[in-house]
């Protein structure tokens, strides 16, 4: 595995590329397992509508903050292969990143990343990847020289999602639920917020659920219900996992990975907990 920057990037896409994927324990469960200690970023600026084959044009070393970006990193859901919906089709400048994460002990392991106008891209390590959006961050710890998470003021708006949202809608260890309304007009959509026993009686009926692999589209049903709202499921630590409920779509429920039909139950139990209108 390289131990610098390639000189140019290999890939033919917006990210999901890396030089080469790394035989380290737990790669083909999370982006960055373990500690590691220094993290190299590499840029490659270009352009959306040609990407593939753009040249390096920069490097920046982080050291003190290696281990907080590569847990950050670990939180992200990944499906092997990555998974996601459409794009839009903006036209834009676009930057894809490599980062280079060098372990105590002498390994590395390589994550393949982009920024670009229609915030869609494909993040990698090789083995798994993710399609929640961290261009914006990578960018910045690239500029800066410090990695810095950017967080929506409204937490109704974090649809970055949490690892293992591939395996169940909503995983475990929840100590909160925010139910987010749909907004209307200018302002922030009403919300309400849940303790623990409250979230785990929601999480458990949506695990319940019948999924499959989510394709990010639903198809209207013949109702008049279109009400739609944003379950977030925090934490004691990382980021919440997110659950989209359609009442007038089928299927219904989708946390961006898995996706299922609504059932009677799970509508009663969000229309109870929504704020109103």
């Amino acid at each position: 595995m390289p131990a610098s920057c390639p000189q140019q990037w290999g890939g033919e896409g917006i990210g999901g590329w890396v030089p080469a994927a790394a035989d380290i324990d737990g790669a083909d469960e999370s982006l960055v397992p373990g500690s590691p200690v220094r993290a190299l970023i590499c840029a490659y600026p270009g352009d959306n509508a040609h990407p593939g084959g753009e040249r390096l044009a920069g490097t920046r070393t982080l050291a003190d903050q290696a281990g907080v970006m590569a847990r950050d990193l670990a939180y992200l859901p990944v499906t092997d292969p990555p998974r996601g919906g459409p794009c839009t089709l903006m036209g834009g400048p676009m930057t894809n990143y490599l980062i280079r994460f060098a372990y105590p002990d002498g390994r590395a392991l390589w994550v393949g990343s982009a920024e670009e106008v229609n915030s869609c891209a494909t993040t990698t390590n090789g083995t798994v990847g993710s399609r929640s959006y961290v261009g914006p961050d990578i960018a910045a710890a690239y500029r800066t020289g410090a990695w810095k998470p950017t967080r929506s003021d409204d937490p109704c708006g974090d649809f970055t999602g949490r690892r293992g949202q591939d395996e169940r809608m909503v995983p475990e260890g929840i100590v909160s639920v925010m139910v987010c309304g749909r907004i209307s007009g200018s302002g922030r959509p009403p919300r309400r917020e849940y303790g623990e026993q409250v979230a785990r009686e929601l999480a458990a009926e949506l695990n319940s659920l019948d999924t499959r692999p989510s394709d990010n589209t639903c198809q209207r049903g013949g109702g008049t219900d279109d009400r739609e709202f944003r379950l977030l499921f925090g934490y004691p630590d990382g980021p919440p996992a997110n659950v989209s409920i359609s009442m007038g779509c089928v299927p219904g429920a989708d946390n961006g990975l898995l996706q299922a039909d609504l059932d009677g139950s799970v509508r009663d139990r969000v229309v109870r907990l929504a704020p109103p209108p």
